[in-house]
């Protein structure tokens, strides 16, 4: 591995640490990051002199976050544990403490998959260990109090009677499957996202500020380490769990071995109980039982020594592909769906305690990579014990399937989007994308008709009154049926959305042009163009070379550009709002003045008096161009309060930055 190839490899492991830690929204799973950490210790062994504090092999995954409480510095640093992949070398790991210390105990646990966090306890007047601080783990060493919502969790102990006068154990909160279930259930239920996954939905609970979600959802917890106490009674780590739970305190399931043999065993049988157990577990725990000798065997700054954890690959079963079924989404895009069952017992297939009978296929190069067509035989298994996905073909079918020439829902001839594998029903007017059409045509950075959502839109649709955006206004003809039918609400609404419509009529065709919702075409592009062509007409007029002469279009818009206005559908909606009075023409001349001519400007923050949509059509009124990042090509940065990270990056890379006083004087313009 090259120097650089090693420098991207921890860029990437760093981002998928801050999305597993930070953002409790992984987008690979465990094994596919474990794969990517092997690596990285492959590569720092080769090298040790590449190795710095900044490598996700020194850190532990997380940062400190103040979403439940405040910033906590732990007594007692909360490490991770170094995972081992192989029997192998779970056995090389234990033959080397042996042989410091012959017959040496073992504690062997399920490790469950969740987010950790301690407790501590301290002795009041009467004698009695009662609860004081409960913290998440963070970045091992720096966590938040989340004593108000560890209060609420019933598996903790408010008060211990133990002869101790200080007490701090380490546990694992996770979040059952069937309360899992339960929240998604509630979510959909609602029109609400849902949870990907139970350790995910654990790690946003205990970090809410209202402790009653936190008790509603139900978190649980186990313990698995004595963290310190006082005095130190306990040299035996599984004797202090065995009277943790005589007093009380729920505690991870564990068996004592010193045999090598007997250690894997005991991996196998809760290898084996993971579909049967209330909770997931992502692999087993090796302790060294005898706690003082366990800082002999350290490994890097970052892991807990004395500890090893055996990460299991992922779960799989034989599946039969029955049926693949296609799906055109609302932007037009055709998804595929597999359907199977499980090739041993002919029902769903049982996958990490959940059964599966259906799975994405991607796209049709997946599908040919895969061989994927009915009564093939494929390897299932979970990403991240999430997502079901396909591992691999088993037993080819006959025929590989391949997607229609047409669309299925409208018929209209398909298009496969060149140097992608996506494939597109173009038709505006298809049934499966309208609503989503309708709704963004009307949407505030396109026509901006108040009042007409997503919801309405659906009304309205499924009542036969919108075919397409063309037919937003037309539907002053059917005012009265309307209100009598109650779809927009009574008399005052439905005039009041009326109102709506015929005023966004007279939007300049910058508008327009977002609203059609031409692919790669958004708000900026539509205002780069309309500063080029006098209307909407002209653009039907053009060559993709012709649209390649535009700034900032490129070959891949200039296509979708072409292809989109040389649609009859297209066209005749176009004629029908140009009949119906819906502005076609720029006008004149929009810019004022060029005080900011050949400017890149950000806007970020809150502005004392513009709103965000106004401030940048002020600097476009006075020749400047808006974007919406900040980068090396950004003249000038305008912040307000709050401006975060753009603000931040400004002063990075030198960046002029002024306030919303200092943009008014230089364009002249009054503040509200």
């Amino acid at each position: 591995m090259t120097k650089r190839e090693y420098n991207s490899l921890k860029k990437q492991i760093d981002y998928h640490m801050k999305r597993y830690y930070d953002d409790n929204e992984p987008e690979i799973s465990d094994y596919e990051y474990d794969l990517l950490m092997q690596s990285l210790k492959a590569a720092e062994k080769e090298h040790p002199e590449w190795v710095s504090a900044a490598s996700p092999t020194q850190k532990i995954g997380g940062t400190a976050r103040r979403e439940a409480g405040v910033k906590v510095t732990h007594n007692v640093p909360m490490l991770s544990i170094e995972d081992v992949f192989s029997e192998e070398a779970v056995t090389e790991w234990v033959s080397a403490v042996q042989q410091r210390h012959p017959g040496c105990v073992f504690s062997v646990e399920t490790k469950i998959d969740g987010l950790s966090m301690s407790v501590r306890y301290e002795k009041g007047p009467d004698g009695i260990l009662a609860l004081t601080m409960a913290e998440t783990r963070g970045d091992g060493r720096i966590g938040e109090d989340v004593t108000a919502n560890a209060r609420v969790i019933p598996d903790v102990p408010q008060t211990l009677d133990l002869p101790l006068d200080y007490l701090e154990l380490r546990g694992e909160v996770y979040m059952t499957r069937e309360a899992f279930e339960r929240f998604n259930d509630q979510q959909e239920a609602l029109g609400k996202k849902t949870a990907a996954n139970p350790r995910n939905l654990a790690a946003g609970t205990l970090r809410q500020l209202d402790s009653s979600v936190v008790k509603e959802r139900g978190l649980r917890i186990l313990f698995f380490n004595v963290q310190e106490a006082r005095p130190a009674v306990w040299e035996s780590h599984v004797q202090a769990l065995d009277e943790l739970a005589r007093a009380g305190v729920p505690v991870v399931r564990h068996w004592a071995c010193s045999d090598p043999s007997k250690i894997l065993e005991t991996i196998r049988e809760i290898g084996a109980m993971r579909q049967d157990l209330p909770f997931d577990i992502d692999g087993a725990v090796v302790k060294i039982d005898h706690t003082p000798w366990r800082e002999e065997f350290g490994g890097a700054s970052k892991y807990s020594p004395g500890h090893i954890a055996y990460k299991y690959p992922p779960e799989e079963r034989i599946v039969t592909m029955d049926e693949i079924e296609v799906a055109v989404g609302r932007t037009g895009k055709l998804s595929f769906t597999g359907l199977f069952h499980d090739s041993e017992t002919g029902r769903e297939a049982l996958l990490c305690g959940t059964r599966v009978s259906r799975a994405t296929l991607h796209n049709q190069d997946y599908i040919n990579q895969m061989t994927i067509g009915v009564g093939g035989r494929y390897r299932l298994f979970k990403s991240g014990e999430i997502i079901p996905r396909l591992n691999g073909c088993v037993q080819e079918p006959e025929v590989v399937f391949q997607a229609p020439e047409t669309c299925p829902v409208c018929g209209h001839i398909l298009v496969r989007e060149e140097d992608t594998a996506d494939i597109r029903c173009p038709n505006p007017s298809c049934p499966a994308q309208v609503v989503r059409s309708i709704a963004y045509f009307a949407s505030r950075d396109a026509m901006n008709i108040g009042g007409l959502g997503d919801t309405l839109t659906a009304a309205l649709t499924d009542g036969g009154y919108l075919k397409n955006y063309a037919d937003i206004y037309t539907l002053h003809e059917h005012r009265d049926e309307l209100i009598e039918k109650g779809i927009v609400g009574r008399e005052k609404n439905t005039d009041k959305l009326l109102e709506q419509i015929e005023k966004s009529k007279a939007n300049d065709p910058v508008r327009l042009l977002t609203g059609l919702g031409i692919r790669n075409v958004g708000l900026s592009t539509a205002r780069e163009l309309m500063n080029h062509f006098p209307d909407i007409w002209a653009l039907t007029q053009q060559s993709e070379e012709d649209f390649l002469k535009v700034p900032d279009i490129g070959e891949t818009t200039a296509k979708d550009l072409f292809r989109f206005f040389h649609e009859e559908e297209n066209l005749a909606l176009l004629a029908k709002m140009d009949a119906l009075g819906v502005n076609m023409k720029m006008p004149q001349s929009a810019q004022v003045s060029s005080e900011l001519s050949g400017m890149t400007v950000v806007v970020t923050g809150t502005l004392p008096t513009l709103g965000r949509k106004e401030a940048e059509e002020l600097i476009r009124r006075h020749g400047g161009k808006t974007a919406g990042s900040v980068s090396k090509k950004t003249s000038l940065v305008v912040a307000g309060e709050a401006a975060g990270s753009k603000l931040t990056k400004a002063q990075e890379l030198g960046i002029r930055v002024i306030d919303e006083a200092q943009l008014l004087q230089m364009t002249g313009e009054q503040s509200h």
